[in-house]
This record gives structure tokens, C-alpha cells and sequence, in this order.
């Protein structure tokens, strides 16, 4: 696998800019339109099971399982991105991910933050 398939987050110029503060540098909050989130909910694969229980045995990075999450992870974020779209804004601030187990079946990993208008200054 290459650096490109352990990562995520947006291209250079986003229709909506997704960001991890409160603010934008440059640009005033013209509306705030409430909270957004993207959620999926990921089964666990039996082979990766067996694979990562065998792993943990010797040590080392379990790569199959971070490729899954990374993939989960993006999959939340456009999720987010296309709700945050469909009301409207152009940016979400404060964004975080939560991700917890589900029902002993799955992780549940949720991408939220909060859906905005901003404007350059």
C-alpha cells in the first residue's frame, strides 16, 4: 500500500471547506446552519479477524484494518460534506470523528461538526 491509501481529507480547492477550528483565517461566519454528520457502520471481515489476532501475536501494524478504517473514515467524511451541501453551506467547522464499537459487530465511525456560511473578509 502507498502513503495515498493511509490517508484522507480534501483536494487543494473544496466546494466545501471542511476545517477543525471554530473559524476560518480570512473569512467572516455569515450563517451557521446547524449541526451535520456522516455516519457509517462497518462489519467485521472474519479473514482480517484471524489476520489481526495472529498479528498482535508477534507485533507490527495491522494494515488491512487501517486501510478498512481510513476507508471508513472517508466514507463518513462525504457523507458529511454531501449533508453540509444539501443545506447549503460552504463550510464545516469544528470537525471530529467519533468512532465506537457497534453492538459487538462492527465499528460505527461518525464524522460531525458544524454546517456554516462563510464569506471572505
Amino acid at each position: 500500500m502507498g502513503i495515498e491509501e493511509y490517508g484522507g481529507g480534501q483536494g487543494p480547492q473544496p466546494d466545501v471547506l471542511v476545517v477543525t477550528t471554530n473559524d476560518v483565517p480570512g473569512h467572516r461566519i455569515q450563517e451557521v446552519l446547524g449541526e451535520v454528520f456522516g455516519l457509517t457502520v462497518r462489519s467485521r471481515h472474519l479473514g482480517s479477524q484471524i489476520g489481526a489476532g495472529l498479528k498482535s501475536m508477534v507485533g507490527g501494524e495491522l494494515k488491512g484494518l487501517t486501510k478498512t478504517l481510513v476507508e471508513t473514515r472517508n466514507q463518513a467524511m462525504a457523507r458529511l460534506i454531501e449533508q453540509a451541501r444539501a443545506r447549503g453551506a460552504n463550510a464545516v467547522l469544528a470537525f471530529r470523528f467519533d468512532v465506537t464499537e457497534a453492538a459487538e459487530v462492527g465499528t460505527e465511525v461518525c464524522a460531525y461538526g458544524t454546517a456554516v456560511v462563510v464569506t471572505r473578509e
